[in-house]
C-alpha cells in the first residue's frame, strides 16, 4: 500500500457501492490467507463478484498472493495494509451519509483505479 493514498483507500472502501463487500474480504483476510472460493463461501458472496474486488484491491496493492498466481492460489494482506489495518477499517465503516465520492480527489482515484 505505500503507492496508495488516503483518498484512493477511501474511494475503495468507502466511495463506491462494492466498499461494504471490499471491506469484508479484507476483514476476513486479516484473519488468515483465503482463495476466492473460501471467500465466496464463508462471506457467502457469488464467486465472480469475489473474484472482481479482489483483482481490483490487488491492482491497488492491499493485497497479494505469495505463493503465486495459479487457480486456488490464497490471497492475504499486502504489509502495509496489515500494518495500517485499523485507518482501513475506519476508514471503510465512515458515515453512509459521507460515502458519496465527490470532487478532484476522486476523480483522480478513479482514473488510477482504471475502472
Amino acid at each position: 500500500m505505500p503507492v496508495t493514498s488516503r483518498t484512493l483507500l477511501w474511494y475503495l472502501l468507502a466511495g463506491t457501492r462494492g466498499g461494504p463487500n471490499r471491506l469484508r474480504i479484507l476483514e476476513k483476510l486479516e484473519s488468515s490467507p483465503h482463495n476466492a472460493n473460501q471467500l465466496a463461501a464463508v462471506l457467502e458472496m457469488d464467486y465472480r463478484t469475489v473474484r472482481h474486488h479482489l483483482n481490483l484491491l490487488e491492482r491497488n496493492g492491499l493485497i497479494q498472493r505469495p505463493v503465486g498466481r495459479g487457480y486456488g492460489s490464497p490471497y492475504e494482506l499486502a504489509p502495509d495494509t496489515l500494518a495500517r489495518f485499523d485507518e482501513v477499517r475506519s476508514l471503510g465503516r465512515t458515515d453512509p451519509r459521507v460515502r458519496r465520492a465527490t470532487g478532484a480527489g476522486a476523480r483522480s482515484a478513479t482514473r488510477r483505479l482504471g475502472t
